[in-house]
């Protein structure tokens, strides 16, 4: 086998299918650098030939970091009087529009219009109806079911806010099981 069947970055070149585990690789040895689709974190790149019954790619985001819902609901914003919850509010912001890069936002705009907006009493639940469409649009991305924006928006006002958003976003992180926080993912819609 030669180098020429390759592409960039040691990917299949066209026509080429990826090696599973089984398959030989250049020396005849099983090829492990290679993705094997039936594993845990075994999900193609985009560009890359994908095994029949798996959806193709469609572009690729970092993966966020999965935090601990009930931490981010109450605990960290009891112990740092509330800071806390300003800090996820824009890094739950960051890691969406990293995650999809057709999220547009400005996370300190964000922050913003939750903590100096309030005293015009509108820009903080624009903020936090955005968020919600930021989550929506983001599990869309990973091809998962969607939550409903308004539904989420009523829960934040009722005070359950960060626990159900930080309980889909993590559905999100969670569709990569064998990926780490800031690793390249695949986009599926």
């Amino acid at each position: 086998m030669s180098d020429q069947n390759f592409g960039r970055y040691g990917q299949p070149g066209q026509g080429q299918q990826p090696y599973g585990p089984g398959d030989a690789g250049q020396y005849g040895q099983p090829d492990y650098n290679q993705p094997d689709y039936n594993q845990p974190g075994g999900y193609p790149t985009p560009g890359t030939p994908v095994l029949a019954g798996y959806p193709q790619p469609v572009g690729a985001g970092v993966r966020g970091r999965r935090r601990n819902p009930f931490a981010s609901w109450i605990g960290l914003p009891l112990i740092t009087f509330g800071i806390y919850g300003i800090v996820w509010i824009y890094k739950t912001n960051r890691e969406l529009a990293e995650y999809d890069r057709r999220i547009i936002v400005n996370p300190i705009l964000s922050v913003l219009a939750v903590t100096f907006g309030a005293i015009l009493i509108v820009p903080p639940f624009v903020a936090v109806w955005r968020l919600c469409d930021r989550a929506r649009q983001a599990q869309r991305a990973a091809g998962l079911p969607e939550l409903n924006t308004g539904i989420a928006f009523v829960i934040w006002l009722v005070g359950g806010g960060a626990l159900y958003l930080q309980f889909e976003i993590n559905k999100i992180w969670d569709r990569y099981p064998g990926a780490v926080e800031g690793q390249q993912v695949p986009l599926f819609a």
